[in-house]
This record gives C-alpha cells, structure tokens and sequence, in this order.
C-alpha cells in the first residue's frame, strides 16, 4: 500500500443511493481523501440546511432524503474480483451538537418502515433528543427533563453509519440499506484507525461515505444514533486479485468479518463463515478447528436491527492469530 495523492473533496452532490452514480472525484490506488460529510437529514456544520441542487435526484422516481454520501469516488484501477482498503484515518468531529429522535413506524420496537405497517395501534410517539457534544471532553450531554436524573454524560465514539462500494449485478440501494457492498451498517468499528476491506463489484468501485454518528450503542435500537457531522479523512488502496464476498475488518486488536440480511440469525451465519473463510484462507487454520477456536474466543457486535437488513460484526482476537 503505496503513498499517493492527497485530495481535498467539497461535493457539489450528495447522494442517496449507492451505485455507480457521476463520480465526485478520480483518484489512483495509494491516494487520500479528505471531504465534509452532512448528517443523516442533510444538515452541515452549522445546522444549515441541504440546498435542493446538492441533492441527488432522479428523473424517475423520488428518493429517500436520509443518509446523504459523499463520492463516489473512482478507483482508477479497481475491477471486480479486487478488494478496496480503505484506511480511516480521521473522523474529525466539526459541530457541537447532535440529535437523535424516535420515529412513529420505525425501530427495533416495530420491524415497520414507510409502506410497511404491522400494527393497528397507535405507533411511538415522536420525540427529539437534542445532545451537547463536548468536542475537547469527548463528551456528550443530554437534559433528562422528565427522569430522575436530569442529565447524563457519555463518551463519544466517532463512526462512519454508511460506508461502501456499488453492489453486485448491476444493483443500486439506498443509503439505509447495508449489504455485500458495506453501506449502511451502523457498526461502530468503522471508526478511526480501522482498515476495512470492501469487495469490489464494479470497475471503479464508486466508493462512498457518510452518516457520522458521535456515539451510538448496539443495534441503533431506537433506529438514530447521536447525528453529526464531520470531517473524514480516508486512504484507498487496490490489492489486485484479492477476491472477498463481504467487508471485513482489522483494528489494532481484531479482524472482523461483517453479516447482512434478515432474521438476524443469518447475519451471525455470514459473519461466522466469512471468519472461518479468514482464517483457513489467510491464516492456514484448519476449517473446523478454526470454528472450534471462534466459539470460544470469538465475540459479537449488533450493528443495526432496523434498516431493512440488519448487520452484524464478528471480531476474533488477533493474539490467537500465528506469528
């Protein structure tokens, strides 16, 4: 993994889809890119409003305003059966104060979605929490008007919501949905000092991100995170040949493999192959020995259990890997 480039992106458009729409930005294998992401509803830095030319349209249909991505960004050199590194180097956080609400017909509490209703009864209530971020601290502070408590204060763990590649055969999903192409997985290890490695689908990869969360705990159970905005600093390297059928993960401590789909058993059957995969392929365990030792060692993360298909992470400890 080469030093190349470094751009400075300011997107024109942000997009609500990930396929290979009009490239943002051409960058070689090895090159770095810095850009500003909008926060789930389209808001900037400064709490200020998408304009109507940033957001993607379609001439066809009306989109899902939710999510908003910066890119793509082309891969020069990346074709399908490729893997793209992606280095998150920074996740700088540029606004003091995030929100999070609960939606009537969406969350973990309901299974429902627009044009998707399972119940006769009233739905949750609306409801907005507003969060002060202490960006020195690394803190963030919510006023519990009706608890006994009257505030709480957590810490904050910056991640990237949504963040992948066009998918395979030809699809385009949106900005909610995460999948083999990475996207909306609400999983917290995509944070800074994280390499994830997505399959590539299509020549160019069409790479996109965006959706920073200052904080977020398993599952997005209420269906919204802490929403913020940020800075992102990425670094893109090709490794040419490297064929994988879902994004995987390494950190200082873990390799991670990723699962997405429904029921959520199925997300912890994909993750727990995919590892296994890891580690005969890559490591030369032995197939059934490596399942026993993930068993045992191995442990699991909810990312989402709201999108249309729910996410899960599955993280093996790299002191159990051969020197």
């Amino acid at each position: 993994m080469g030093k190349g480039t470094l751009h400075r992106l300011e997107p024109r458009i942000y997009n609500y889809t990930f396929g290979p729409n009009d490239p943002a930005l051409t960058v070689k294998s090895g090159d770095t890119v810095v850009a500003p992401t909008r926060d789930a509803g389209g808001f900037n830095e400064k709490m200020e409003p998408m304009p109507e030319e940033m957001k993607q349209h379609s001439v066809s249909t009306l989109l899902c305003e939710r999510n908003p991505q910066v890119g793509p960004v082309y891969v020069d050199g990346a074709e399908p059966g490729d893997t793209l590194a992606v280095t998150i180097q920074r996740i700088k956080l540029n606004r003091d104060y995030a929100w999070s609400r609960h939606r009537s017909h969406f969350g973990s509490l309901t299974g429902e979605s627009p044009g998707k209703q399972l119940f006769l009864n009233d739905p949750i209530p609306e409801a907005k929490f507003d969060w002060q971020l202490d960006l020195k601290k690394n803190t963030g502070t919510l006023e519990l008007k009706s608890s006994r408590q009257k505030r709480i204060e957590i810490p904050l763990h910056p991640f990237l919501g949504s963040i992948g590649v066009a998918p395979r055969f030809g699809r385009i999903e949106t900005s909610l949905v995460p999948g083999e192409f990475g996207g909306n997985m609400d999983c917290i290890e995509t944070r800074e000092g994280t390499v994830l490695y997505l399959p590539v689908w299509v020549r160019g990869a069409y790479f996109s991100f965006g959706d920073v969360h200052a904080a977020q705990g398993d599952g997005e159970l209420c269906g919204v995170a802490l929403e913020t905005t940020a800075e992102v600093t990425v670094k893109l390297d090709v490794v040419k040949g490297k064929s994988i059928d879902w994004p995987r993960l390494e950190d200082e401590t873990h390799i991670m493999t990723t699962g997405s789909g429904q029921p959520l058993m199925d997300c912890v059957r994909i993750a727990t192959v995919e590892l296994v995969k890891w580690l005969v392929d890559d490591y030369s365990f032995e197939k059934w020995e490596a399942f026993q030792v993930i068993s045992q060692v191995g442990t699991f993360r909810i990312g989402n259990v709201v999108d249309p298909n729910y996410t899960v992470v599955a993280k093996f400890p790299k002191k159990y890997l051969p020197a």
